[in-house]
């Protein structure tokens, strides 16, 4: 399984010339749909179907916190933080008012493809507790956001401005044993974030298992 184990220390000057690109502000709604995300610009929209049928869009959400979570069951990386520490997150932080959604972009032709009422069945085993898994088989909302890895984290204010991308810790590993000693970065961020505090660190290197689109499985 292909992964992407990079260190997670923030460039900075990397992430000043991504605050460079050309902004989204004074978009048509048409191209604020097409628009990537770029961390200090609004968040582009979506919509998308949960593993019970439900169509969420991400637009509806606007005034609370959202925290997006890209995952693949079949991923170690996942494992590693569904051993405990996802849904952790997950719960401490909905009971907060922050929207959680976790979502799956693996293609129908992989080999990690789970169908929604697997994928549901998983995230019950799992004890789980986003506010909806979505479905993005074709690997539209991923492409928007880049995601590149499961998982890949990215926070969203209430304004719809995006705040976070990256890791969700700082140690690229498999291991469960490293999640103790890792500076938990989601944690960190929205923790600023309710404080009405900047974030300390925009823009981590993520890692995990490559996400498995439709034209790469």
């Amino acid at each position: 399984m292909n992964t992407s184990n990079t260190n997670p220390n923030i460039n900075r000057r990397h992430f000043s010339a991504a605050l460079a690109l050309s902004p989204l502000v004074g978009l048509t709604a048409a191209q604020a749909q097409n628009a990537t995300a770029v961390v200090g610009q609004p968040a582009p929209d979506f919509s998308a179907t949960d593993t019970a049928g439900k169509v969420h869009r991400l637009s509806d959400f606007k005034g609370k916190l959202v925290v997006l979570e890209w995952t693949n069951p079949g991923c170690p990386f996942v494992r590693k933080h569904y051993s405990g520490n996802m849904q952790g997150l997950q719960k401490e932080f909905t009971a907060k008012g922050v929207v959680w959604l976790a979502i799956n972009s693996t293609g129908t032709n992989s080999g990690d493809h789970m169908a929604p009422a697997k994928l549901g069945a998983w995230v019950r085993e799992m004890q789980a507790q986003p506010t909806a898994m979505l479905m993005d088989e074709p690997g539209k909302i991923g492409q928007r956001y880049a995601a590149k890895t499961t998982p890949h984290m990215y926070i969203i204010n209430p304004q719809g401005q995006l705040i976070y991308a990256g890791a969700i810790d700082s140690i690229p590993s498999a291991r469960v044993d490293d999640i103790k000693t890792a500076t938990n970065y989601v944690r960190q961020s929205l923790h600023e974030a309710l404080a009405g505090k900047p974030i300390s660190m925009a823009s981590t290197r993520p890692y995990g298992c490559t996400v498995k689109y439709s034209d790469q499985a």
